[in-house]
């Protein structure tokens, strides 16, 4: 995982919130979660505070502030939507969120049988997400660009043959993704980062949210759609695929399995101080492998 710029203290969020936020300020805090962008601490039972770990990652914070409330109004089911915009201080130099706790499950802690209930559920949610951008969204360079465009990155992981024994039968999986045709309709609105991490589960394994859009942009839907490879095996994923109906085409699929071997093969390489995400690069490379 890389490195923070600047380590976060509770004292420090707790003086930032306290600050700008009085009418909160005495909610009990705790850390939850230390992710390669940013920072996440419950506050009370019903919110949390979001905040950059990485100078990468200010312009994410950013990008969500400005784009979740879009999103949320079209969305089924609960995302993050921030509540206040927080101002940049002598303790923290960056802007940071707080953002209502989205409670559920996260999918990458249940079993593959336990996510297969969700799949109508996060079929709909995309549904509502891939809408033409506005103007102004940004573009990520690393995610919704052209297959070719990120080439050079999953051809440089699958020359690990320890890590990839299945190199040569990935390496076909990916010139069929990259023989599909490309994208050629308006850039949509996308997560970006759609894995089981993210994706949150009810009692009864149906959606119950999506979190972490730092990645939010521009592009190609198919970026989104790999999830049905890290997410759900083959039976739910054809569930999956089918609540799209005529709505995504065969080409956008078979880019969206290539997108599925960048995010694992991303996951499997760089997350061995993280075995949770690598149970997730290792998940999706059986489920591409198996069609």
């Amino acid at each position: 995982m890389p490195p923070a710029t600047l380590e976060v203290s509770d004292a420090v969020v707790q003086c930032l919130v306290r600050e700008q936020r009085p009418d909160l300020g005495d909610r009990p805090l705790a850390r939850v979660a230390n992710g390669w962008d940013n920072a996440t601490f419950r506050l009370g039972d019903d919110l949390a505070v979001r905040l950059p770990r990485r100078e990468e990652a200010v312009s994410l914070i950013l990008h969500e502030q400005r784009y979740l409330p879009g999103i949320a109004r079209r969305s089924p089911v609960s995302v993050p939507v921030p509540i206040h915009a927080g101002r940049p201080t002598s303790d923290f130099p960056w802007p940071w969120s707080i953002v209502p706790w989205v409670p559920g499950a996260a999918a990458a802690d249940v079993g593959p049988a336990d996510r297969g209930p969700a799949a109508e559920g996060l079929a709909d949610f995309l549904l509502s997400l891939h809408v033409p951008a506005e103007t102004g969204v940004p573009v990520n360079p690393f995610r919704g660009v052209p297959l070719s465009d990120r080439a050079s990155a999953v051809l440089e992981r699958l020359t690990d043959r320890g890590r990839y024994p299945q190199a040569a039968a990935l390496s076909a999986v990916w010139a069929q993704a990259c023989a599909a045709e490309a994208w050629d309709g308006p850039a949509m609105m996308l997560h970006g980062d759609l894995h089981p991490g993210n994706i949150l589960l009810a009692d009864s394994g149906a959606l119950a949210g999506v979190i972490d859009f730092g990645d939010v942009g521009a592009g190609d839907p198919a970026v989104d759609l790999a999830v049905g490879w890290l997410m759900f095996d083959g039976g739910a994923r054809e569930r999956f695929m089918e609540t799209f109906g005529a709505a995504v085409k065969r080409d956008t699929w078979m880019r969206a399995r290539g997108w599925a071997l960048i995010l694992s093969t991303a996951m499997l390489s760089n997350s061995d101080d993280n075995p949770r995400m690598f149970a997730v690069g290792e998940f999706g490379i059986r489920q591409i492998l198996e069609g």
